[in-house]
């Protein structure tokens, strides 16, 4: 998951010295270092111009999704000093009572930390100017109310806060004091929220409650009851760190994502929430002098003990290998004394065993998401060095892999399809339950789907085939053949699961000319079986056909064009069959489509249980070819005149083809002109071509006698 945000340089210069820093190098060193900068925007608001930048971040670096968070990554990639913000150094004098912390420190799996604030004589909503600015500048509208500090401090620390009119809390509540509890809904009920939609709350939603009302659904969207406005005069504020695990699952669940609950999944850490806290007070008291605060509850989980990571120089320069240098002829590697700066620049804590040349550090807690183990480490000073500064050496390999016989068949078969005309297809396993099978098959439903259009296991390869053929349709593509590989399942996920890996194909949609005499056609129903047969004959593999269909083929296929293939061993391989015509007209798409799909397994056992064939030695002496074109009855069969022609061909005749069969207007009605190839050969002598010839002229005899061939020249 990518974050995007838009960095004013102008806001990073108040925390890190970059005005005489090179933009060009310092895009590139963002770059290399997993920051992507997408855009250079330039702004110029009161008279003076700001560079922006649209910079993506990957989700597991939450620290630096913020102004601040991103300054500190600047600072230590171009090596300055990162200034400490001003209102960390000032003091706020708090009117600090812990009224109630009904919070049970027990549930450390739902939060880490819950503060909630009360804020009292709120009177003047004037937003600074230069806080207004810096919005624009961050690519946000400013609206002069309460929401500008709550995304002004959202783009500077990257912690989110709610906000809640106290008084309406208090009119709502039949009792002075109040308790803040999170806890599950423990029966479907409905939510009305601040955005004015109603929500249906189960017992996996997590909410923040005051006494028994809901005040907010947790991390995500408060309750429209207890919305702010223009003429609210003391605030409770609400500032927590959630599991982002809890939060992810629940806005899936009830299908709402805000900018609050966004950051949530982003696993964001307590570091400094509560300074956060002060920074929110000390802007607000900007108008409101005489602001006051009570702290009414506060809880948070243990902290977790940060163990000590170790770094070995070996390790690092095992995996990160040598250095550019400008020696061609010496093997540099980085130093010691870079990496303790790097260590150093990052705010890591460390001591070094000059012995063993060990460092043990202690990672930040901003950074203990995302730095757990000694090679984050190493990437980490990889990233300050420049990836591009070290060479780039390809392992030496003293072992190449075999390919086992599971994978020999794959390239078999897969020679052969794409022999016979087809391309390979790639597919997902995950599909819509409302499929094309029959409906009273049932799916394999995910128990947590990404998305509703992929919420079960596919139990055939063929529904995809056909949407894909329909896709390619309606992108004008219609010549579209190919075939697949592709796992299908069965049975239910807790009594009898099945998987089995498939091999499923449609083709048909090229039209072809089959007969010189007739004009381009699909192709039938039997010469779609014969080019299903010619893959087979190529593996060397006998099958036989029986008229059935299995349930789950009734939607797709065509009830009497439909057949079971079966191997010598009575195991059925698969099916054939030609598109149900109710289908395709649904589809849009032609009725001479066929399709199949076998058990890969059976296939690759069949071809592995092949007898070893016997070959012959090859002869050295030459081939004499030679055509013979004659006339004859369309009654005669060609196999007839195949096995007069070898009969009497002596054992010199090695093979007899057709070669063209034609009927037009200058053959006799009735009759057909062929075209057929002898070849002869010896595996003694080389044959004389004298000798070929009388042997011509003694079948052409033979088969003017037996057939009434009229012979042509």
């Amino acid at each position: 998951m990518i974050f995007k945000m838009h960095i004013s340089l102008r806001w990073v210069d108040e925390l890190v010295d970059i005005k005489n820093f090179d933009l060009e190098q310092l895009i590139e060193k963002l770059t290399l270092s997993s920051f992507e900068v997408e855009e250079i925007l330039e702004l110029v608001i009161d008279s003076k111009k700001t560079t922006i930048l649209d910079i993506s971040a990957t989700a597991n670096r939450s620290d630096s999704m913020s102004v601040k968070g991103i300054s500190k990554e600047i600072a230590a990639l171009i090596d300055r000093p990162y200034k400490s913000a001003k209102y960390l150094r000032q003091k706020l004098s708090w009117k600090t009572r812990i009224i109630n912390s009904y919070l049970e420190q027990k549930k450390y799996s739902e939060y880490l930390t819950f503060i909630a604030i009360i804020i009292e004589n709120l009177t003047d909503y004037n937003v600074p100017k230069w806080l207004k600015a810096k919005l624009v500048n961050s690519g946000l509208i400013p609206t002069d109310t309460l929401v500008d500090f709550q995304n002004y401090i959202l783009l500077e620390t990257g912690y989110p806060f709610e906000f809640y009119d106290f008084e309406k809390v208090n009119s709502k509540l039949k009792q002075s004091v109040f308790n803040l509890t999170l806890t599950r809904v423990k029966t479907n009920e409905h939510f009305l929220a601040s955005n004015n939609l109603n929500y249906k709350l189960n017992k996996n939603i997590l909410v923040l409650k005051v006494n028994e009302l809901y005040l907010s659904i947790a991390g995500t969207i408060s309750h429209k009851d207890f919305c702010y406005t223009n003429q609210t005069k003391a605030l409770l504020i609400e500032g927590s760190i959630f599991n982002s695990k809890i939060i992810r699952q629940q806005s899936r669940i009830i299908g709402l994502r805000t900018d609050r609950s966004t950051r949530y999944e982003k696993e964001l850490n307590n570091t400094y929430l509560i300074e956060t806290f002060y920074r929110l007070i000390l802007l607000l008291k900007i108008s409101n002098p005489n602001l006051t605060c009570k702290l009414h509850t506060i809880a948070q989980t243990k902290k977790q003990h940060l163990p000590n990571i170790f770094l070995n120089y070996k390790k690092v320069n095992e995996i990160l290998g040598p250095i550019r240098s400008t020696s061609s002829f010496q093997t540099t590697f980085i130093t010691v004394r870079q990496i303790s700066n790097y260590l150093k620049r990052l705010n890591f804590t460390y001591s070094f065993d000059q012995t063993l040349f060990v460092w043990k550090i202690k990672v930040p807690s901003y950074r203990s998401n995302d730095i757990i183990r000694e090679i984050d480490i190493i990437e980490e000073i990889g990233r300050l060095h420049g990836f591009n500064n070290f060479l780039t050496k390809l392992p030496k390999l003293k072992n190449f892999g075999t390919e086992d016989f599971s994978y020999q068949i794959r390239k078999k078969i897969t020679s052969c399809f794409l022999a016979a005309g087809f391309n390979e297809l790639v597919q997902y396993s995950i599909v819509n339950e409302q499929t094309f099978e029959d409906k009273h098959i049932k799916h394999i439903n995910i128990v947590n789907p990404l998305l509703s259009g992929y919420s079960s296991l596919r139990i055939s390869l063929l529904p995809n085939l056909i949407k894909t053929v329909s896709q390619n349709v309606k992108q004008g593509n219609f010549n579209f053949e190919g075939f697949e590989y592709g796992h299908v399942f069965s049975g239910n996920m807790v009594l009898d699961f099945s998987e089995r890996e498939k091999i499923g194909g449609i083709f048909g949609a090229i039209k072809t000319k089959t007969d010189w005499a007739k004009p381009v056609n699909s192709i039938t129903w039997f010469e779609g079986k014969g080019k299903i047969e010619q893959v087979f004959d190529r593996l060397n593999l006998v099958i036989y056909w029986k008229n059935s269909i299995n349930p789950v083929y009734t939607q797709i296929l065509h009830r009497y064009r439909t057949a079971e293939l079966f191997l010598l061993s009575g195991e059925s391989l698969g099916i054939f069959g030609q598109i149900n015509p109710i289908l395709a007209k649904e589809q849009n798409i032609v009725r001479n489509l066929y399709l199949f799909e076998f058990d890969f397994e059976l296939l690759k056992n069949a071809i592995q249980n092949l007898k070893l064939p016997l070959y012959k030695e090859y002869t050295l002496y030459p081939k004499i070819v030679k055509d013979l074109s004659f006339i004859v009855s369309q009654k005669v069969l060609f196999e007839d005149i195949k096995k007069t022609l070898s009969d009497h061909g002596t054992k010199f005749l090695i093979q007899v083809k057709l070669l063209d069969e034609y009927r037009g207007q200058s053959i006799p009605l009735g009759y057909t002109s062929l075209c057929i190839q002898l070849i002869f050969q010896s595996n003694e002598k080389t044959l004389v071509n004298k000798d070929v010839e009388n042997r011509l002229k003694d079948l052409e005899s033979i088969l003017i006698d037996q057939y009434n061939i009229i012979v042509r020249v």
